[in-house]
C-alpha cells in the first residue's frame, strides 16, 4: 500500500490516542513528514522494536507495540501449550501505556501476562523471566536513547534478548497482521480481574537484590566510602541505593534533580553514562560534597558510569577501563581469597577494548571474544550453565558501560556494576589509591590502549540507503591503510570470514554486519551499522608505548573517521 494511502488510512481511522490523531492532522500536506512516519514498518529484530514516539508505522505508538505483542503471542502459542511473559518498563513517555497495552493483547492471546506494578531496571525483567519460569518477556525502554525514543525489547525463556532465529520467526507472525485491525485484545483492567495478567510481587526484587549480593567480592562494610549518585531521573533509585546500603556504603548522596522518573530528561537531553553531559548535575553536585565516586545509571538502569576524585576535580572513566579495572579486581580478590574456579571464563565483545586480552592472560583466565550485544554474552553463560559448569564464569563487560559478574540474569545490570565498583574503590582507597591510580597501574604494566567511539548519523528513508552503501563499497573494496597505518588483517563478520597474509580463515561467530580492520602496531578500527539507531558506529582503538604516544594515534584516527563515511 502506498505511503500516502496508508497514512489517509491512519486519518480516517478513530485513534484510541488522541495524541496521534493530533500529529497526523499536522502533518496534512507535508509530503516529507508523511514519508518519514509511513515509508516502512518499525523494524523489529533482536534488540525489539526501537524509534521516535509518534504517528505512523515507522513509529512508537500504541498500534506498533499491539501489533509486535500480537506477532509475539503467536509465536508463543505455536511453540507451547499455556504460555506467559513477564512485563517491565521504565521512565520513558507512554513506557506504562505501552507496557499495558502489551499486556492486554498478550491475555487476550491466552498469554498470562506478569507484569511490574512499578517501573523497574531491565535486569529485573531478565531474572523475572527466570524466576517465574516464563516463556518470553518484554521490557519497554529505549535505553540511553533521547527523551523522543522508546523501544520495546523481547527476551527468551533463558532471559537472554531473542536470538536472531526466534526475532525471524516472531517477524514473520506480525507479516501478516494489520496494525490497526488485526490484534486481538482485552481491557486492562478487566484482565487483571480475570487473573489473566498478574502483577509482580515484591519478593522478585528482594529475591533479585539478595542474588546480585551474593557476586559481592568481600563482606566487610564500605563504610567511610563516599558517593554521589544519579539515576538520570530513570529505574535504578531504588535498587541502586538498596543495594549501596546492603553492602555498607552509609554516605550516599542522590542528585536531586534527576532522583525521581522524568521521562522527559529535561536536565540531560541524551540520558547516557557515557556522555559528559549527563553527569554534569552529579559532577556540580561532586564540587560542594566532594566523594570519592560519582555513579551514574541509565534509565533502564542496565549501563553504569562514573567519574572519580583526583583530588582536584573529577575524571570521567570510559566503559573499557571501568571494564579492564573491574576484571583486574575480581580476578586478584578471587585468587586470593580462593573462590577462583577451575579454568576461570571472562567474556567480551568483539569491540571492547584488547587489553583485556593480557590481563585474563595475566590471571589464567580464558578470554571469549563474542558480537556486539549483551544478549552474546548472556549466551555465553549459558552454555557454560548447560555444560554443568556455571561457576567457571567470573565476569563479562562490552565497552558501552555494560558489566555483569554472575549468571542470575542474562543481560548487563548495573545494580550489580553499582555494587562491584563501590567495593572495588573502597578496596582501593583503603591503600590509599583511587581507581585512577590503579588504572594507571595497569596502563603501565600492560600497555597503552586508548579507544574512541564516533557515530555518524544517516536519518529517514535516504539514510537507510546511504548506510547500506557504505557497508557495500567497503567489503568491494577494503581498506589498504587507514591513518597512515597499514592494514594488517581484516575481518568481515557477514561473510564469516578473516582475512590474514593473504589467507582467508572462518570466524566461527554468528553473522553480523560489521568489518574490522586490523592495522599495523596493534591498532585497530571497526565499523558497525548500529541496530537500533539510524547511525554507522565507528571504533577506534590505539596502542602506544606510552600514553601521549598512543593520544596521539587516536587523534589520527578520528581525524581519518569521516572519510570512511565518503563513498
Amino acid at each position: 500500500m502506498p505511503k500516502y494511502e496508508e497514512y489517509e488510512r491512519w486519518l480516517g481511522t478513530e485513534l484510541d490516542d488522541k495524541d496521534l490523531t493530533g500529529e497526523l492532522e499536522s502533518i496534512k500536506g507535508k509530503d516529507e513528514e508523511i514519508n518519514d512516519r509511513f515509508y516502512r514498518d518499525l523494524a523489529f529484530g533482536t534488540g525489539g522494536l526501537r524509534g521516535v514516539i509518534g504517528a505512523g508505522t515507522n513509529r512508537m505508538n500504541v498500534y506498533t507495540v499491539r501489533k509486535a505483542t500480537q506477532g509475539l503471542a503467536d509465536y508463543l502459542n505455536a511453540h507451547g501449550k499455556n504460555p506467559s511473559a513477564a512485563i517491565a518498563y521504565d521512565s520513558r513517555i507512554k513506557s506504562d501505556a505501552f507496557a499495558k497495552q502489551a499486556s492486554s493483547v498478550l491475555a487476550a492471546n491466552g498469554v498470562h501476562a506478569y507484569i511490574y506494578p512499578w517501573l523497574s531496571p531491565t535486569p529485573t525483567l531478565s531474572y523475572a523471566v527466570r524466576y517465574l519460569k516464563c516463556d518470553a518477556g518484554i521490557c519497554v525502554t529505549a535505553s540511553h536513547n533521547p527523551a523522543k525514543y522508546n523501544g520495546y525489547k523481547v527476551y527468551g525463556s533463558d532471559g537472554c534478548q531473542i536470538t536472531l532465529k526466534m526475532a525471524d520467526d516472531i517477524q514473520e507472525k506480525i507479516n501478516g497482521i494489520d496494525v490497526l485491525n488485526g490484534v486481538k485484545r482485552m481491557d486492562f483492567d478487566e484482565a487483571v480481574s480475570k487473573g489473566l495478567i498478574s502483577y509482580i510481587k515484591d519478593e522478585v526484587i528482594d529475591s533479585f537484590l539478595n542474588e546480585v549480593m551474593k557476586q559481592r567480592i568481600f563482606d566487610e562494610p564500605c563504610e567511610g566510602l563516599k558517593v554521589v549518585y544519579t539515576p538520570l531521573n530513570g529505574t535504578g533509585r531504588v535498587c541502586v541505593t538498596r543495594m549501596l546500603g546492603m553492602i555498607g556504603v552509609k554516605d550516599v548522596t542522590v542528585v536531586p534533580e534527576q532522583e525521581f522518573p522524568d521521562g522527559n530528561f529535561t536536565t540531560c537531553p541524551f540520558p547516557n553514562p557515557e556522555i559528559r553531559e549527563a553527569l554534569q548535575k552529579g559532577l556540580d553536585l561532586c564540587e560542594k560534597v566532594k566523594p570519592d565516586i560519582l555513579i551514574a545509571t541509565d534509565p533502564d538502569c542496565d549501563r553504569c558510569g562514573i567519574a572519580v576524585n583526583n583530588g582536584r576535580d573529577f575524571t570521567l572513566m570510559s566503559g573499557n577501563e571501568v571494564g579492564v579495572l573491574l576484571l583486574d579486581f575480581i580476578a586478584r580478590s578471587r585468587l586470593k581469597s580462593g573462590s577462583m574456579p577451575e579454568s576461570p571464563v571472562a567474556v567480551t565483545t568483539i569491540v571492547s577494548t584488547d587489553m583485556a586480552a593480557p590481563v585474563a592472560e595475566n590471571y589464567g583466565i580464558e578470554l571469549r571474544r563474542v558480537l556486539t550485544g549483551f544478549k552474546y554474552i548472556g549466551d555465553q553463560i549459558a552454555l557454560l550453565e548447560k555444560g554443568g559448569h556455571a561457576e567457571r564464569y567470573i565476569f563479562g563487560f562490552e565497552e558501552s558501560y555494560g558489566y555483569l559478574s554472575g549468571g542470575y540474569v542474562r543481560d548487563k545490570d548495573a545494580v550489580d556494576a553499582s555494587m562491584l565498583i563501590c567495593q572495588m574503590a573502597y578496596y582501593y582507597k583503603k591503600q590509599g589509591l583511587t581507581l585512577l591510580d590503579v588504572m594507571d597501574r595497569l596502563y603501565k604494566k600492560y600497555g597503552y590502549f586508548e579507544n574512541a567511539l564516533m557515530n555518524f548519523t544517516f536519518e529517514g528513508e535516504d539514510g537507510m540507503v546511504k548506510m547500506g552503501r557504505i557497508m557495500d563499497a567497503h567489503r568491494k573494496s577494503p581498506l589498504k591503510s587507514f591513518a597512515g597505518c597499514a592494514v594488517a588483517g581484516w575481518s568481515d563478520y557477514q561473510m564469516s570470514q578473516s582475512h590474514e597474509g593473504g589467507r582467508a580463515l572462518t570466524i566461527d561467530l554468528p553473522k553480523s554486519n560489521v568489518l574490522e580492520y586490523r592495522l599495523e602496531g596493534g591498532c585497530k578500527v571497526i565499523i558497525r551499522p548500529s541496530g537500533t539507531e539510524p547511525k554507522i558506529k565507528v571504533y577506534l582503538s590505539g596502542k602506544g608505548s606510552d600514553k601521549r604516544l598512543s593520544l596521539e594515534i587516536i587523534d589520527k584516527m578520528k581525524k581519518a573517521a569521516p572519510g570512511l563515511m565518503e563513498v
